[in-house]
């Protein structure tokens, strides 16, 4: 992890996303005031499962895998953070503790804005606390998709959906299959490494993708779908 200052070519002079347009000149200041812009090498972790949080992780360029840790090395991934996200939204609302681990897929640039100036602006800015609230519960909801998708369907079923969910990054992260080992696919679907490997071997056979080294190219997105839907 580096942090970048003002002199640095990563350099970036403010936040342009469509949430921090509403902010008044004197929360504008507060966000500038209270951020420290970082770069994250590819492997870094951006968030630790249990750590005490005392920011909120705005994403500015880069893509992350954020995950929860169970027992005996286990773990379970959860989404892919792309720019223009925030991580630790949870830490604003509950305990001062992050709730899950983050690492970076890629090269990661974010600002770490401390979390009581978003909370303050939260209370004080309806509009921005909206956007917060309305981010906050996508998160929440697909979590619950996640989970449904484990307790309800079969192995197949969930490789569908981990295979659909991955390849919608496709367009602005191309490499997304190459820098997920076969375990970080795993990890999605909720069952080992070995079968993933059969499923996507067999899913390769019956032509509904085709395998070029680490890469997943889907061929027949519409079998995929009723695959998942069927679970």
């Amino acid at each position: 992890m580096k942090t970048i200052i003002e002199t640095d070519s990563e350099f970036i002079c403010d936040i342009q996303s469509p949430c921090f347009q509403n902010l008044t000149q004197e929360e504008i200041l507060l966000v500038r005031e209270s951020k420290t812009q970082v770069l994250f090498r590819k492997g870094d972790n951006l968030t630790k499962q249990g750590t005490f949080a005392s920011y909120v992780l705005f994403v500015l360029k880069g893509f992350a895998v954020q995950y929860i840790e169970g027992d005996n090395n286990k773990s379970f991934n959860l989404r892919i953070n792309r720019p223009g996200g925030f991580i630790g939204l949870s830490s604003v609302f509950t305990k001062n503790t992050f709730d899950y681990s983050s690492v970076a897929l890629t090269d990661c640039q974010a600002f770490l804005i401390e979390k009581d100036s978003i909370s303050e602006i939260i209370k004080n800015n309806g509009t921005f606390g909206f956007g917060i609230i309305k981010r906050y519960c996508e998160e929440n909801t697909n979590l619950y998709d996640r989970l449904s998708t484990i307790l309800y369907k079969q192995m197949n079923g969930r490789m569908a959906d981990v295979l659909l969910y991955l390849n919608d990054f496709k367009p602005e992260f191309p490499e997304v299959f190459e820098l997920l080992g076969r375990k970080d696919i795993a990890n999605f679907a909720g069952i080992t490494t070995e079968s993933t490997v059969k499923i996507l071997k067999s899913f390769e056979k019956d032509g509904l993708i085709r395998l070029t080294n680490k890469d997943i190219e889907l061929l027949k997105t519409l079998e995929i779908k009723e695959i998942s839907k069927k679970g």
